[in-house]
């Protein structure tokens, strides 16, 4: 794809117009304003590439695609966490780079991938030269649907001549979203395989839960994050999902924040709501809590009934709110309703991990994960 200074400028511009009015992503805030470059002529736009097929996103828009796809970019995290188990040799970089802690479940080769940045929200990081130099034939996002999102990805691709597709993708729809993801790239069979662990894990846990409702045993709960464990992901909260599915999520509040940083509360409010299980976001309360004598006014605290959430390579609860989010499920039914399962927890973690990442858990692998996430 021919590279020059005239698109680049010009990509610049159009972007900066295009994100000012365009909605954030679930845990993203909008970007701030930048100044753009002043206005050059073009030169002539290479020949397009050929294209030999379409492809219909979430959005219901017909998208041109190349005949064969051999490079994706990623509009996110939430995005990247999705896609990279599916066709991690396409990625031509990533939109968060692993940190290197993250070693142990990434293969390699893929840990030097360029760190592209997010296309909007946040801070704006989208490295837009690094983008147009890794020449993806596509650029994917996935998961919560917004307003506006089907124009704005319509006028990014249209001004960058690269292709911009949306996958909606919840916990309910995951499987749908892996194997429309599989049409769009071409792995439809590894796509299944994906689809088809998590069709299988969810009406697995559906039974569970069902079963659990019937006679009544639906345990509140409340996910605390934040240094001083004040910051809950309340019921209603896209981020919420696992919580709310596995449990009753015991932080009902007026006015939800999209936000994955969840709503601020006091420990009033938390003594009031007082579930029965509290699980505490990694780097949060969870080590001084039962020592505490505020905390220990909380019943969970009094009885026991603390957690961290696992943590490896992204939080399996809700950072960010993509397909890992699974493994919460899984590892909540193994805590809340461990007679309820029919699963052994490290066998479905393991699972997961050879599935999704390509890597073998070791048993002291599975133990670090999860060191204060067991009785």
């Amino acid at each position: 794809m021919k590279r020059t200074a005239g698109r680049i400028s010009a990509l610049l511009l159009v972007v900066l117009l295009l994100l000012s009015g365009c909605a954030p992503a679930a845990d993203q805030a909008a970007p701030p304003a930048a100044t753009a470059e002043p206005a050059v002529t073009a030169e002539p736009a290479a020949e397009p590439v050929e294209t030999a097929r379409t492809f219909t996103d979430s959005l219901g828009r017909t998208v041109a695609l190349p005949r064969e796809i051999t490079g994706v970019a990623v509009s996110g995290t939430l995005a990247q966490v999705y896609v990279f188990p599916l066709c991690p040799e396409l990625m031509v970089g990533f939109s968060k780079a692993f940190s290197a802690d993250a070693a142990r479940y990434i293969p390699e080769e893929y840990m030097a991938l360029p760190e592209l940045g997010q296309l909007y929200g946040g801070k704006g990081t989208m490295d837009l030269e690094a983008l147009l130099a890794a020449a993806p034939d596509v650029v994917i996002d996935v998961g919560e649907t917004k307003s506006n999102m089907a124009e704005d990805l319509d006028a990014l691709s249209e001004q960058t001549g690269i292709p911009f597709v949306h996958i909606d993708a919840t916990v309910n729809t995951a499987p749908a979203a892996y194997r429309l993801l599989g049409e769009l790239t071409g792995k439809t069979e590894k796509a299944e395989q994906l689809a088809s662990w998590c069709e299988e894990t969810l009406a697995e846990l559906t039974a569970v839960m069902e079963r659990v409702d019937a006679e009544g045993r639906r345990k509140s709960i409340i996910y605390c994050l934040g240094d001083k464990g004040l910051n809950c992901l309340a019921e209603g909260s896209y981020h919420a999902e696992t919580v709310n599915m596995m449990g009753r999520n015991a932080a009902v509040v007026e006015d939800v924040t999209p936000s994955g940083a969840g709503n601020e509360v006091d420990m009033e409010q938390l003594i009031l709501w007082d579930p029965e299980v509290i699980v505490f976001d990694i780097n949060s309360m969870y080590p001084a809590a039962a020592e505490d004598p505020v905390w220990r006014q909380l019943t969970a605290v009094k009885t026991g009934e603390i957690y961290e959430a696992p943590y490896g390579p992204y939080g399996w609860l809700s950072s960010p709110p993509a397909v890992q989010r699974y493994l919460g499920m899984v590892w909540l039914g193994a805590i809340l309703y461990p007679d309820d399962i029919g699963y052994d927890l490290q066998e479905k973690v393991t699972e997961y991990y050879r599935l999704f990442y390509g890597c073998e858990l070791s048993d002291s692998d599975y133990a670090a994960l999860t060191a204060n996430a067991l009785k």
